[in-house]
């Protein structure tokens, strides 16, 4: 028998401070804008799962609850008491979104610098596609989409790489990017977790089921929320084991990698779940299919409105990360929001 542990009966703004220092409720995962009340303890055994909501004055098992509340070290150098912003630089002819609108290092450079400038706090820079259907690019031409664009914005700004290869890795970071962001969970080449752990950077492990040609084919899980957090947990353990610090990883659960409509909405509903494994979480969820199923907008790059909508859910439920392509609009989303919950500290 497995046992889960989901932060519920959430809190926010000056609640927080005065609830966790009456006892009635704890920070979740070091947040200062959002606390809990309650956990939804969830056991798995043999197939079966059963869910017991508590008080958290009545669950007996600390160390979970400490995993849940604990403030989460900086990543990178920044501090997660608040979410932060990764901005998306896709360097790619052919990403779902943005697919081939930046296509000569210039044009990438001058719109990383646009997302920096609106708010971003991370440059994550991509060369590859791993789009649904979409076919692995060869590591020369991976390279040369985004080493001249990593090596002029890192000059400035917080950059990371998005990809799955290790050759692409190693000369990322030479080239100045400072985190690995693998959406392999650095499963792809065994040789992955070696770069990682000799640069001795930050890492996002995020899930993923199956290969990116063919991951939406048929995606089967037995339970969707549960199934990634075990996945998660595993890479996790995979890292360390390969000697990566605890304290260097982030965790994404892979909103559109290999799961169907529906299992990223109980991705997005269950997400605090994740908090369970004690490290900051990062969630990428901007102008994906299933918010364009949800709003009824086809064209990825107008889905502009529901993907700030599931940023806010995400930050509601403790993202220390968001990924997204339209940095301004959520980060002035991300300011009225924190404004709401603590209004004698909005600079107005």
């Amino acid at each position: 028998m497995k046992t889960y542990y989901r932060p519920t009966g959430l809190v926010f703004g000056a609640d927080v401070a005065r609830m966790v220092r009456d006892g009635d409720a704890l920070p979740l995962a070091g947040l200062a804008h959002v606390g809990f009340t309650h956990v939804d303890v969830i056991t798995r055994h043999k197939g079966v799962v059963e869910r017991d909501m508590q008080r958290i004055s009545g669950v007996d098992d600390s160390a979970a609850l400490d995993r849940l509340s604990a403030a989460r070290p900086a990543f990178a150098g920044i501090d997660l008491s608040a979410p932060c912003i990764m901005g998306i630089v896709n360097v790619t002819p052919d990403s779902f979104s943005d697919g081939g609108k930046l296509t000569s290092d210039a044009a990438a450079i001058s719109h990383g610098e646009q997302l920096a400038s609106e708010g971003a706090a991370i440059l994550d820079v991509g060369g590859e596609s791993t789009r649904p259907g979409s076919d692995t690019v060869p590591d020369e031409e991976e390279l040369a989409r985004v080493i001249p664009v990593i090596a002029a914005l890192s000059q400035a700004h917080l950059v990371s790489v998005d990809t799955r290869k290790p050759a692409v890795m190693e000369q990322a970071l030479a080239a100045g990017a400072r985190i690995i962001n693998d959406v392999s969970a650095l499963g792809h080449d065994p040789r992955s977790a070696i770069v990682a752990r000799q640069a001795a950077c930050p890492v996002v492990l995020m899930h993923a089921q199956g290969e990116p040609k063919t991951m939406q084919l048929q995606p089967r899980y037995d339970d969707v929320l549960l199934d990634v957090f075990d996945g998660l947990e595993d890479r996790v353990a995979q890292a360390e084991a390969a000697g990566i610090p605890r304290r260097l990883l982030c965790v994404d659960p892979g909103i559109g990698f290999g799961k169907t409509f529906r299992q990223n909405l109980v991705l997005l509903s269950g997400f605090a779940i994740f908090h369970g494994l004690g490290l900051p979480v990062m969630m990428g969820l901007s102008r994906k299919g299933f918010v364009g199923a949800l709003t009824g907008e086809k064209t990825a790059g107008n889905r502009v409105y529901g993907s700030v909508g599931g940023a806010l859910q995400s930050a509601m439920a403790g993202a220390h990360v968001l990924r997204v392509h339209d940095v301004r609009a959520t980060r002035e989303a991300l300011a009225v929001f924190t404004a709401a919950l603590h209004p004698d500290s909005a600079d107005i």
